[in-house]
């Protein structure tokens, strides 16, 4: 039942089943993954397990994200729009508590992998007046 108040691995499967649902058809992200990901069901299995390993700590993602991601056109608007799904979505699956710490892990991790791709980290460049495009 939505909205979750905790974390917990129900919530995480149906954040992620209709986060990459809106990634799918997203004009600016949608190109992107719909060209990577060959699997829908086994992509979203993996970032299932990411999530729970993040949030919950539960060890089920074996995986290198840094590793994953360097191969695609990815530039610094891809990180923003990301993250802007993602907060809009934790919101609809997870009560307010529980949506900011996924709000807060995702800010993170597209922080670092920014960082790790050689792009502004999200929020960096807007806030510094620079072009969102940073590569």
């Amino acid at each position: 039942m939505l909205p979750y108040d905790e974390p917990n691995a129900t919530g995480i499967a149906a954040l992620v089943d209709r986060f990459y649902d809106k990634v799918r058809v997203d004009p600016l992200l949608g190109p992107v993954f719909n060209a990577a990901v060959h699997d829908w069901a086994a992509h979203k299995r993996l970032l299932t397990a990411f999530w729970s390993s993040v949030v919950l700590r539960s060890g089920e993602y074996r995986g290198n994200p840094m590793a994953a991601h360097l191969p695609h056109p990815i530039r610094g608007e891809h990180f923003e729009r990301w993250l802007a799904l993602w907060r809009e979505t934790s919101g609809e699956v997870f009560a307010d508590a529980a949506a900011d710490v996924f709000r807060d892990y995702a800010a993170r991790i597209a922080r670092g992998l920014s960082l790790g791709l050689g792009l502004k980290p999200p929020g960096e460049a807007r806030a510094l007046g620079l072009p969102v495009r940073g590569a």
